[in-house]
Parts: C-alpha cells; structure tokens; sequence
C-alpha cells in the first residue's frame, strides 16, 4: 500500500507515475482527491464549530458566574454539538471511502521500469544457453509423459477435474527430486533460510502481501473459516514478520519455502488447458527477501541470480525479460521474469517472476526495522522471486532432454537426487 499521505500531497505527481499502469488506476486516484477535498472541508466546518463552541462555553461560565441568563446561548451550544455530531458522521463516511479505495491503488513503477501497455512492452534483457536443435520433431511434455507413463491427465481430471495433474514412477520422483535440489541450492549456496510454512493463511496475511481486497476471484477459500489457500508461499513467508519491528542488523533476511500452490485462474479460460503449464494447484519453491530501503535494487538483481542459478545448473536455455508498466503485477515496483525454452512451442515460457515490492507489502503488513537503537522505525524493502516453479521446470526438463524414441535423459545436477538414474525410459507404472 501507498503511503496515503504522500499520494494526497503530491496527487498529480502520482497520477503521472501510474498513468503507465492504466487509466482504471487513474479513475480511482481522481475519487481518492475527490473525497480528500471533501475530508478537509469537513475537517474545517468540524474545527471552526468546535472553535466556536469553546469560545461559547467560555462565555456561558462567566455569565452563569454573573447570574445572568444563558438559556439562548445553551440552546444555540446544543443545536452546534448537533451539527458537529452531523459533521463527523459525514467524515467518517468520507475517510471509510478513501481507506476503502487506497488499497486498491497499484505500486508505483520504479523509474527503470520500461513503460508499455501489455507484455508487448516488456524489454529483453539477457539470454542463456542456446536451444537445442532436434534432427527429429520434439514432442511437447504431456505426449512424452503419458507415452513413458509418468503422467496420468485423464486419471487427474476424474479424481478432480480440469487443471489437476498425476505424476507416477519417475514423473513423481523428479518432481520430488526437483524440490529438494532448488531448496538445498538456495540454502547451501546462496545463503537462504529454508523454513516450511502453513499452505493456508489467514485474511490479515492475504491483505498484506497485496493478494486481498483486489484479486479475492484468484483465490481459493476454506469454507467457514477466515482461510484461504496459498497461492504462493510469498504470502505466509512474507507474513512472519507481520506487525513486527526488526533490528537493522538482522538485514537483509533471506528466506526460502516450498509449499504447494493453489490458484483458480479466474479469467485464464482456454489459455493452456494442456498440460502443466497452468494448473490450479501445482508445487513451487519460493525466494522472499527483507531488507533496507537503500539495498533493495542491489538485493533484487541476486534474487533473479539466485533464481537463474537452478536453470543454469539444470542447463536449460532461458532468458530475462524486464516487465513493462502495464504487465507488471499490482504490488511491484519493479519486476523480471525467467522464462525458460520449450521447444515444443518453439517459445521461451515464465518460469519465474522476481519483484521488488519496496515498502509497498511492508505497509500493509506493518513491517518494520530501526536503523539503530532509538531511532524512529521505518519500513523494510521485501521481495520475491520463484526458485522455480516445480511443475514448468519438470515439463522443460522433458522437452528439452528427450530422445527420438520417447525417452528423457536425467540432466546431470539432478542424477544425485535420483539414485544416480541418467534416462527415464518407457515402462508401466500404474
């Protein structure tokens, strides 16, 4: 969240900086001026009555002092405490509004952030790797793990429905093998601490990592509770430190979470109903980051190291794309994603979106450090970044790995994990 002060102070200045994100956004800073106007007008009727009624009330002492008659001036006291009741009645409604309005403002772009309407604005920014090119035509990752009999679609959709996924034999043990291999690389080499969350977290947590009031249709909730489902293990690891203040020293914080990830995908109909690129629940390895405004750029450009790490350990081609304005997520100041080769699409996909949020989350969730003993506490930097999404990276794994006859080679990093298997081949499993 915005700090509400600054945007009513320099209102034009803001509406300048996140016209890039559209004019939605635009339309709601022009209500939150709109009701500000009126919150100070009413604030100045409110002040002068009370004014008056104090500068009255001592009038009414002196002439009780003096026995002289002060009915009519109590009477005009009552009618003033009346409208000063009316007043703050309207004010509160007023300030409802605009508390109501505020969290639905976007960050603010920072000012390296390419401006543009969609992806279409999003701006190359390095390559890895070059594709492989196949002396036969690459399958893409549902025929291959169904034809070795790792992956069971139909066998998913009757257990649950559309956008569920069954990983058998070698299917379910790289995808084990997978997590474990991102984890033990972010906690051994880049200096994370590995910690296992809840997969469900409460409204409060929602709220403060910019998840709620906005985007409650992309959630999963917990009927008759105050939960609702991770979509990301950034929301209950970005949470840990809700409502508290931390000593400056402790910073930066490097975290790092698997948990499963759970999301409706509310207005994604027809885009990637094949396969494992789009799911409703699917595993993930989360990056989050706390640390001091002035090292917040710095930090964000090892996260997408950190992230690009696993990729270039697993020797999957993929590149860095700098986000645009207008295809950025709502609480990010600046975002990269990774997106990795599938040859099948003969397309670079996301397999990892890594942001700084500046103290945008920090405000909501009320997160907070003092620089040094006794002095006044400010808002910490957090960031996120996926260490990757588990399920993209098996499917780039299939395709960028497979033989003519169907079968997938195990990359090299991985084989420790796998009892040092090196091919997975056709073979019943279920």
């Amino acid at each position: 969240m915005l700090d509400m002060k600054f945007v009513l102070e320099n209102i034009d200045h803001v509406a300048e900086r996140l016209r890039t994100r559209g004019t939605a956004v635009i339309d709601t800073l022009n209500q939150i001026k709109s009701y500000d106007t009126s919150r100070r007008a009413l604030i100045l009727q409110v002040e002068q009555r009370k004014s008056l009624r104090n500068t009255t009330s001592e009038q009414i002492g002196r002439m009780k002092r003096n026995q002289e008659d002060t009915a009519a001036l109590q009477a005009h006291m009552r009618e003033v405490n009346q409208e000063i009741k009316l007043l703050e009645e309207k004010l509160k409604v007023v300030e409802d509004s605009i508390a109501a309005l505020c969290p639905t403002v976007p960050n603010i772009p920072h000012t390296s952030v390419p401006v543009g309407a969609d992806e279409t604005g999003n701006l190359e920014v390095r390559r890895c790797g070059i594709p492989r090119k196949f002396p036969f035509p690459p399958k893409d990752h549902v025929d291959l793990g169904e034809g070795l009999g790792i992956l069971h679609s139909q066998r998913a959709a009757k257990i649950t429905g559309a956008r569920f996924s069954l990983l058998a034999g070698m299917g379910a043990r790289m995808e084990r093998a997978l997590i474990n291999f991102m984890l033990d690389t972010h906690s051994r080499h880049h200096g994370y601490t590995e910690v296992f969350p809840p997969f469900m977290a409460n409204r409060a947590s929602f709220f403060g990592t910019g998840n709620l009031p906005k985007f409650e249709a992309d959630l999963f909730k917990v009927e008759g509770t105050d939960f609702l489902l991770a979509p990301t293990a950034e929301v209950p690891v970005t949470n840990i430190y809700r409502d508290e203040i931390l000593d400056a020293d402790r910073l930066p914080i490097y975290l790092t979470a698997y948990t499963p990830c759970f999301r409706s995908e509310a207005g994604s109909h027809g885009k990637d109903v094949r396969g494992l690129i789009r799911q409703h629940q699917f595993n993930k390895v989360e990056l989050v980051k706390f640390t001091a405004a002035e090292t917040s750029y710095e930090e964000l450009e090892k996260l997408v190291a950190d992230a690009e790490s696993i990729l270039k350990r697993l020797e999957l081609p993929y590149r860095v794309v700098a986000l645009s304005t207008g295809d950025m997520g709502f609480s990010a100041a600046k975002t990269y994603d990774i997106e990795v080769w599938l040859p099948s699409q003969d397309r670079y996909r996301e397999i990892s979106s890594c942001s700084n949020f500046e103290d945008f989350q920090a405000r909501r969730a009320n997160i907070r450090y003092r620089p040094q003993p006794g002095a006044k506490p400010r808002f910490v930097h957090t960031l996120n970044g996926s260490g990757l999404a588990i399920g993209r990276t098996w499917l780039a794994i299939l395709e960028n790995y497979q033989l003519e006859d169907g079968s997938v080679v195990v990359p090299e990093a991985l084989r420790l994990y796998m009892d040092g298997i090196e091919k997975i081949e056709k073979g019943r499993v279920l």
